[in-house]
């Protein structure tokens, strides 16, 4: 089924119609492209109060609609990642096509229609339950895709200088891998990256007792680093990992002995360590090995951990009556938003489409599970605020 467009009656079905207005702007990091007016003017329309908080050039986007607890919160973004090359994609990546009951665009999975149900969702239960307990929100961003330094966290920073918290969020990442609803990311780990510049003396090669090569010098304890467990994990996440990213060192010369060898590593971590303590462990362990030696560290997101819960357990039971599934809690994957949303969330998690075209050439959703991702939002607020 070839090119089918909302025109010849096909895709009448409102999230698909506004996911369509979504993908159609090129939205490409930091670019918001218009995605956070078209959705403010929706949830104005609902009665929402609408804040824009621009930062270095990234649009975010905080809405939220009364003033009691508990506040549930939808959150995601609606910037995407380049399309990589054109001449590869079936059909234009910023033309939103069907094709064989899937919807093919930049941006599909990952995540505008995410951001397309959560309006939809809170429309249709606004209209069915007008006097609600509690308070909804909607936090957006434009830099998730890009370093995120601009993004979400500066919103989350503004909230909690205020004293506002939420007590339920929901982030609309992709998080389905083999069938729609099998997934709720309740979990990530955190990111901690390190650049180890370990010092020798630069020397000739056929002299080597004249210099001190710090290849061989490091090796050690780049030996002792890679065997060491950091933490056994816990029932949620797996044990912390120790990966090296690149190594450097030279002139580019056969016969010179390097005065320096940088070392690029990252930890993936989970609640049972901490950044701090990570860092002192690599220390410990390098001075053990008596290296003159400099370390830079950048800490990208620390772990963040939901429990089975109310949230987990009403998002569980909506997936379910909708799609027939249970779905299992996992940890695993990268990291996401979710992680600054934390600092002022008691309960995070993450749901959405299937993953396994995200960022990739045709990049698709089926049309099917678009409405039905309204649905489970939906049903998710009436479990929580009805």
């Amino acid at each position: 089924m070839a090119n089918e467009t909302p025109e010849n009656g096909i895709l009448a079905n409102e999230t698909l119609a506004l996911a369509i207005e979504l993908l159609k702007r090129k939205s490409l990091t930091p670019d918001d492209a218009g995605c956070h007016d078209l959705i403010a003017a929706r949830l104005q329309k609902l009665g929402f109060h609408i804040e824009r908080h621009c930062h270095n050039g990234v649009d975010n986007l905080w809405a939220r609609k009364g003033t009691a607890a508990p506040v549930v919160c939808f959150a995601g973004h609606t910037d995407v990642v380049p399309t990589g090359p054109l001449e590869q994609w079936l059909s234009d990546p910023f033309e939103p096509t069907v094709r064989d009951g899937k919807l093919y665009a930049r941006g599909a999975a990952d995540m505008k229609t995410s951001d397309a149900a959560f309006v939809t969702a809170t429309e249709r239960f606004i209209a069915a339950h007008p006097g609600h307990s509690g308070s909804i929100a909607f936090l957006l961003t434009s830099d998730e895709e890009g370093p995120a330094t601009d993004g979400t966290v500066k919103v989350v920073e503004a909230l909690k200088a205020r004293g506002e918290t939420l007590d339920y969020c929901i982030v609309g990442e992709p998080t389905s891998a083999a069938e729609f609803g099998d997934t709720i990311k309740n979990g990530r780990r955190g990111s901690l990256s390190g650049t180890l510049r370990v010092k020798g003396v630069q020397g000739h090669i056929a002299y080597p007792h004249l210099a001190k090569n710090p290849i061989h010098l490091a090796a050690p304890a780049i030996a002792e680093l890679a065997d060491t467990m950091w933490d056994e994990g816990n029932a949620y996440f797996p044990p912390t990992t120790w990966q090296i990213s690149n190594i450097h060192a030279g002139t580019g010369a056969t016969n010179v002995i390097p005065g320096v060898v940088e070392i690029q590593f990252n930890f993936r971590f989970s609640t049972a360590s901490t950044a701090e303590g990570l860092m002192d462990a690599v220390n410990e362990i390098l001075d053990s090995h008596g290296l003159d030696y400099e370390i830079d560290w950048s800490l990208s997101g620390k772990p963040f951990l939901t429990p089975r819960g109310p949230l987990c357990d009403r998002l569980s039971e909506a997936i379910h009556e909708v799609t027939g599934l249970t779905p299992e809690l996992s940890t695993t994957g990268g990291t996401s938003d979710g992680r600054f949303i934390a600092d002022i969330c008691h309960e995070v998690v993450e749901f959405g489409p299937l993953n396994m075209s995200i960022h990739k050439l045709n990049e698709h959703v089926a049309v099917e599970n678009i409405e039905q991702l309204a649905a489970i939002y939906q049903k998710t607020l009436e479990k929580l605020l009805a």
